[in-house]
């Protein structure tokens, strides 16, 4: 099994989100998070990643308008018809950072590495520097036929969004991963499961919080066995044999001795 060749669409990975049975779901296993799923229901790559960088501190307070366009109860408004390209996935929200630069690259003819520069002079908030950058901003609109009214109202949308903007590339890869554990919990589930039960071995709050997700996916873990268990929890079938190493105050050494006995004899 290869992630990186895993379809990115598959239904039952995103029947995980839809239901919000999130736990053990990198970046969504929180209350909050799974609240949001749940208004959300999130059906495409896309909205898993705007998700992630929509719950954070600052942009939180688009995520009304997020969920209730993606839902169909609110119109899709673009404060341009040009930018539909670039916020049309986020059905007209703007979310990250790299919208902020192709939108100066649109209406303002920026090159990208001056739209980079644009959206950390916005990030800085120092009101010298942002007079500053206007007036190019500006020329650049004005010579694509913006009026002064268009310019004025894009940049004050703009500058106080800049400040909380998510990096895309990142909130990307952390959806891609997400992604990854909500097919790997749907398609295989007692492998996975025993994979992340091995990987919590030596914390005892999470392994029970996981332990009772197996129980409530209906996946059984078998007590130790000395001629069942592996170091590692293990899948066997639809079912997961608990890891040796896993037992409190039996060390790696016992176990490492009594795998090799075992299969020696």
């Amino acid at each position: 099994l290869t992630l990186e060749g895993l379809p990115i669409d598959d239904p039952e990975a995103y029947r995980i989100f839809a239901t919000a049975n999130t736990t053990a779901i990198f970046q969504f296993e929180s209350r909050g998070m799974r609240d949001l799923i749940k208004r959300a229901r999130p059906d495409r790559f896309e909205d898993l990643i705007a998700l992630v960088a929509l719950y954070r501190p600052g942009p939180m307070d688009l995520i009304p308008d997020y969920v209730e366009r993606k839902q169909g109860r609110q119109r899709v408004e673009h404060p341009d018809p040009r930018l539909e390209p670039i916020l049309g996935p986020t059905y007209g929200v703007m979310v990250y950072q790299e919208q902020v630069m192709a939108i100066a690259q649109r209406v303002a003819g920026y090159s990208l590495g001056a739209a980079d520069l644009l959206r950390r002079a916005m990030g800085k908030k120092k009101k010298e520097i942002l007079d500053k950058e206007k007036v190019p901003f500006a020329a650049g609109m004005r010579e694509n036929g913006y009026s002064q009214a268009a310019i004025d109202t894009l940049w004050d949308i703009l500058v106080p969004f800049s400040d909380y903007a998510f990096n895309k590339a990142h909130t990307a890869g952390y959806g891609l991963v997400s992604y990854w554990t909500a097919y790997l919990k749907a398609n295989y589930p007692a492998e996975y499961m025993a994979a992340l039960l091995t990987s919590v071995k030596d914390d005892k709050d999470k392994s029970a919080v996981y332990l009772n997700e197996c129980r409530r996916m209906g996946i059984k873990v078998l007590p130790p066995d000395v001629n069942e268990s592996e170091s590692d929890f293990a899948p066997r079938g639809s079912d997961i044999r608990f890891g040796l190493s896993a037992i409190r105050n039996v060390g790696g050494n016992v176990v490492d001795s009594l795998l090799r006995t075992r299969s020696e004899h």
